[in-house]
């Protein structure tokens, strides 16, 4: 698995070199397959910074213990690239599709020991603890005492908490708003953290030219050319150069990938955006890929004509769409994914391919789907379609238990229970409303 990450944080396509070795070939007679000059004697050399989080199911196993130890509790993970330290951790975050700042757990209700005790913990939300610690002004030689983490971390984490604070308390001048996107805030955070409309920050930053560039993967910091277009975003001035190119004379398809592995969402999902992809590439387009899973064939370097290594949000999707223009979007193979992307991407103005937004709309929304199958005559279990948990509970009340609660817009039965009491349905709509629903549950 770490040869995996290692090939897609470095371009150096480990797997391939090694089997080669082992069929008698020396370094120097492996031509490397991104630049296609150098050999694969040539040690990988690196301008960017790359960040590996693992996606724990924490999410969906309410109950389980949190603590991290040398146990398997990952289902997958995300990889991110970045320019600079603080802005790949930023990237990296949001990709999990869990979290969107260090400002996703609100630890603030701990008093100073009881933080101090939590930091010794070791679980997925020690990150966000220091942060809350910084926050607090404890000295970093304090958290390094107790989490034995490198002072260099902790002072990166810092710098992000500091910025949190520069937002919150600074007017947003375009030089604060600049540094904020070089270390990757998205503007839906720090629309939170400014109280401005998020339309507006976007728009300050189209006026000030503060938009994202491209920058290659070539395994050798841009001393030869590359052969394989496989891309990170950066924030810069507007004298950024990009390394991408747009190939305006080529009808071009944007393919969305599934993100990290997670329960409900698995490699299949990989399986077929990648079919997807050649299908297309025989038709002739120019395929694009945007993915940030380090451990699937999607992200493998030559699949698509395009390797946009990036968060699945609609903020970074749109950075793409502005640069690329594509003609179309296919979102139907990245699972939940990319089917959320799939308003976003229509506002942007991308047709997209396949069953139409609607009719997606139609199938996933509880209550749309039951208006359908009302027209049909197709016979039911009866269900009520609810929001909050007083909704809920009235609903079971009604019905009658043993109950299903069901959300929208879910693969895979993730959040989907069977409750025979009141308790059940308070946790189990509790989890399902964790992450704010746009859609109606159905019980």
């Amino acid at each position: 698995r770490s040869s995996a990450l290692a090939s897609k944080a470095t371009g150096y396509p480990i797997a391939k070199v090694t089997a080669k070795i082992a069929l008698g070939y020396h370094l120097d007679e492996i031509k490397n397959a991104i630049t296609q000059k150098t050999y694969a004697s040539f040690e990988p050399m690196l301008d960017y910074c790359v960040v590996k989080i693992p996606r724990l199911p924490f999410d969906k196993f309410l109950t389980a213990k949190r603590t991290l130890t040398t146990q398997m509790k990952a289902t997958g993970e995300v990889m991110s690239i970045c320019n600079n330290f603080e802005g790949a951790l930023m990237k990296a975050i949001r990709s999990l599709e869990q979290h969107d700042s260090l400002m996703s757990y609100d630890f603030t209700g701990l008093t100073d020991d009881e933080l101090e005790k939590q930091l010794a913990v070791v679980d997925d939300r020690r990150i966000w603890v220091i942060a809350e610690a910084l926050r607090r002004g404890v000295k970093y030689e304090h958290i390094h005492e107790i989490t034995k983490i490198d002072l260099w971390f902790i002072d990166k984490i810092s710098i992000l908490v500091e910025m949190e604070n520069r937002l919150k308390t600074e007017e947003l001048t375009v030089d604060l708003l600049k540094e904020a996107k070089r270390i990757e805030f998205p503007d839906n955070v720090i629309s939170q953290l400014t109280d401005i409309d998020e339309a507006d920050i976007k728009k300050m930053r189209y006026d000030n030219g503060i938009v994202a560039a491209y920058k290659m993967v070539d395994t050798c910091a841009a001393e030869f050319a590359a052969a394989t277009p496989y891309y990170y975003s950066v924030y810069g001035d507007e004298g950024t150069e990009n390394e991408a190119v747009a190939t305006p004379d080529k009808k071009k398809i944007l393919v969305l990938g599934s993100g990290p592995i997670r329960i409900g969402q698995g490699i299949e999902f990989d399986f077929c955006s990648v079919h997807c992809t050649w299908s297309f590439k025989k038709e002739g387009y120019e395929t694009i890929i945007v993915n940030n899973n380090p451990e699937t064939v999607s992200t493998d370097f030559d699949i698509a004509d395009k390797l946009y290594f990036e968060p699945l949000t609609p903020e970074d999707v749109q950075n793409i769409v502005d640069f690329e223009k594509p003609d179309g979007a296919v979102v139907q193979f990245g699972g939940q994914t990319a089917i959320k992307l799939t308003e976003s991407l229509m506002k942007m103005g991308v047709p997209i391919f396949g069953t139409k937004a609607e009719d997606v709309d139609a199938a996933e929304d509880r209550e749309l789907f039951d208006e359908i199958l009302e027209q049909c005559g197709i016979p039911r279990a009866k269900g009520q379609t609810v929001f909050t948990v007083e909704e809920a509970l009235k609903a079971a009340n009604e019905l009658g238990y043993p109950v299903l609660v069901r959300p929208s817009y879910v693969l895979g039965g993730q959040g989907m229970q069977i409750a025979v009491s009141d308790e059940d349905v308070v946790e189990f709509m509790n989890i399902i409303n964790r992450i704010k629903q746009d859609h109606p549950i159905l019980v």
